[in-house]
């Protein structure tokens, strides 16, 4: 009987070590999202900008973000972490957004880049720019239905930037 409670006693010291551990990540994640969250998406204007410059920190060829001021202050695995975990919140945040105020919100975020909104419509429409914006580990269901809205949206641009072409 002693032996085995010796073995209960280690596993519930190693238990209890692992739960700390937990937590004290949770916490230091929780810190890492505060921080990138109030000191660079908060001055960044509109959900798809907010999701395009995310999505720009994560290196295509290793799936890993990079972002030198996080990285000065926090540990790379947990600093990881948070900003998967703000992609994919960002990414669900632009879902749950009704069509409409997507599509003004899209167009915000288009006008501000370079080449104009007709050239980067174009290339977008062409080159489906707008995968590399979904999160690595969304689920299937989410990246089709964000890649099926994306496609209506820029249709629907495409549409109205014809037309204003056209009117002017």
């Amino acid at each position: 009987m002693g032996s085995t409670d010796g073995i209960d006693l280690k596993r519930s010291v190693f238990g209890t070590l692992q739960g700390l551990k937990m937590i004290s990540q949770l916490h230091q994640n929780r810190r890492i999202v505060q921080d990138f969250t109030l000191t660079t998406l908060a001055g960044i204007p509109g959900e798809f900008a907010r999701l395009t410059y995310i999505a720009s920190l994560r290196d295509l060829s290793s799936g890993r973000y990079e972002h030198a001021g996080l990285a000065a202050l926090y540990p790379d695995e947990a600093m990881q972490q948070a900003l998967r975990l703000c992609h994919e919140q960002i990414f669900e945040r632009v879902l749950e957004t009704p069509l409409e105020r997507q599509e003004a919100d899209l167009k915000a975020c288009l006008e501000r880049m370079p080449g104009g909104l007709p050239e980067v419509l174009n290339h977008w429409r062409r080159m489906e720019a707008y995968r590399v914006l979904m999160p690595e580990q969304a689920p299937g269901y989410l990246k089709e239905l964000f890649c099926s809205n994306l496609r209506a949206l820029l249709e629907i641009l495409q549409d109205e930037c014809s037309k204003a072409r056209s009117a002017g």
